[in-house]
């Protein structure tokens, strides 16, 4: 990492990092309505999750590459925008954040690949739906406050905000990510009480137009870097 990066893998990792959420959205939004239904109750969900099983694994398989993938592409983005700062406290203390965030990530995301299929099978045989209904809400509540508030919201924001004040980026750039990662915090009004509502989804739109624009931003300068050490 010292000696840089190669901004041309920077920029593919950010491109996938930015398309790839639209896997999950696609396929879970066709199976059990994600990223809405994560608010519905049990009766609502169980019921999706058992008809549209092979789907939502799928799906949550590749939510799981995505999240994963948010640590090297931290790593690098930091590597390649800040290649002069990256030894700083602030940088490490971004990675920091970005590897907790990807953590917590995962950790909310298992629930629907181990978990939640079997209360669903569960749910179908039509036994203690009382008790199923205590242990969904539980874990979805837990889970879900771990995964989506921490590791989306306050970690992710974190990182964006040292990023921003270490990279050797534009002003526009800069302010972008300042933007993007306020609107990552926005859910964390659910610790509040406040319903987050669509805050969820804008957050998540916005980071991931942040991902491709600092891409484009990696590409166009690699390319001026290349024209200018040409003549």
């Amino acid at each position: 990492m010292r000696e840089g990066v190669p901004e041309r893998a920077t920029a593919v990792l950010l491109l996938v990092e930015g398309l790839l959420l639209f896997v999950p959205l696609v396929v879970l939004g066709a199976a059990v309505d994600w990223p809405a239904s994560l608010g519905e109750p049990a009766a609502a969900v169980l019921p999706r999750v058992a008809e549209h099983e092979a789907a939502l694994r799928v799906g949550y398989v590749v939510y799981l590459a995505y999240s994963a993938l948010f640590l090297p592409v931290a790593l690098w983005a930091m590597g390649t925008l800040a290649p002069d700062r990256q030894d700083s406290r602030v940088a490490r203390l971004g990675v920091a954040f970005a590897a907790l965030s990807t953590v917590a990530r995962c950790v909310g995301i298992v629930r629907w690949l181990t978990t939640m299929p079997d209360l669903a099978h569960a749910w179908q045989s039509g036994v203690h739906r009382e008790a199923i209904e205590v242990q969904y809400d539980a874990l979805n509540s837990f889970a879900g406050g771990v995964g989506e508030l921490l590791g989306v919201s306050l970690f992710a924001a974190g990182w964006l905000l040292c990023l921003a004040k270490v990279a050797s980026i534009p002003l526009w750039l800069k302010g972008f990510t300042v933007v993007t990662a306020a609107a990552l915090a926005l859910p964390l009004v659910e610790l509040l009480g406040v319903d987050a509502g669509a805050l969820i989804s804008v957050g998540s739109a916005t980071v991931q137009v942040w991902f491709l624009v600092t891409a484009v931003h990696v590409v166009r300068g690699g390319r001026r870097s290349s024209a200018a050490r040409d003549r």
